[in-house]
């Protein structure tokens, strides 16, 4: 079960967000059919954006988020509500590295470090938020932890990681969060720098552990509120009908006309819809 645990720590001026998404980026693998880089980075893209998801405030608000780098992976798109249903792709889900120094795959390369990371939150406003931030080192965390600096003037401590097995599944996947909150004291600051440094292998620490021995571990015993995500595309068939409708008969003909059938394909959760002749036909009958 994909859980998050959010609590108040260090004399309640750090908020504290520990996620184990591992059944989310096994989701996306079975889906995608992604090599263990591509889920390496799709999945910490992932568990980041479920938490900024985690911080909607009400029921109809949702958020995306797109990194463009100049990796070998490609574009990453993933997208969530304050329902905490998420999901996600890479342009690249075969991609292929060789491993670092240290063993690890090389998430940085895959992303790329020249490039941008784009946060769009619609809100109930007439406008949507837009926020955006250039890539540091395509490792996720970092990247995502200069946008909260410099975007959202929030300052905020990150630790992601995605670990797979030898058969290809994600054995531990998620991340801690740590935000300071207005008066926070430059002690507690550095106690949660501090902590996150000391938590660079988180993903063999969720493989290990539960959450609730991690923050045992790192912080003493804590009361939380749990909150469970899942990976869940939110396409249907009469979505797609309705922005078929919205192009027009005639340009739907003229597809069917050159093509044979219209196919429409979710990047999310990789289900074709096909619509032959008699359909577009029963679409405009309606």
């Amino acid at each position: 079960m994909n859980r998050i645990l959010k609590t108040l720590i260090y004399n309640n001026e750090i908020s504290l967000a520990l996620l184990d998404t591992t059944d989310m980026v096994n989701e996306a693998i079975r889906l995608h059919k992604l090599s263990p880089l591509s889920a390496a980075a799709l999945g910490r893209t992932m568990t980041i954006t479920t938490f900024m998801a985690s911080t909607l405030k009400n029921a109809s608000d949702k958020l995306s988020v797109t990194i463009k780098g100049d990796g070998v992976g490609g574009e990453i798109v993933v997208c969530g509500n304050a329902d905490l249903k998420m999901r996600g792709y890479i342009e690249n889900p075969n991609t292929y590295l060789p491993l670092k120094a240290n063993g690890h795959l090389d998430v940085g390369g895959c992303v790329g470090k020249n490039g941008r990371i784009t946060i769009v939150k619609s809100m109930g406003l007439k406008e949507p938020y837009s926020g955006t931030s250039n890539l540091v080192t395509g490792e996720i965390a970092e990247d995502f932890t200069a946008y909260y600096t410099f975007s959202e003037q929030q300052p905020t401590a990150i630790s992601l990681g995605v670990k797979i097995g030898t058969d290809g599944k994600c054995v531990g996947a998620g991340g801690c969060v740590m935000q300071a909150l207005p008066g926070a004291t430059e002690n507690s600051l550095f106690m949660a720098e501090d902590t996150i440094l000391r938590m660079d292998n988180i993903s063999t620490l969720i493989e290990e552990k539960s959450l609730e021995e991690i923050a045992d571990y790192f912080f003493g015993e804590l009361k939380f509120t749990e909150t469970n995500p899942e990976y869940k595309c939110l396409c249907s068939k009469n979505y797609i009908e309705s922005l078929l409708i919205s192009m027009g008969k005639e340009e739907l003909d003229q597809i069917i006309k050159e093509q044979g059938e219209i196919s429409v394909n979710c990047q999310f959760c990789e289900t074709d819809y096909k619509f032959n002749q008699n359909d577009v036909n029963k679409l405009f009958k309606k």
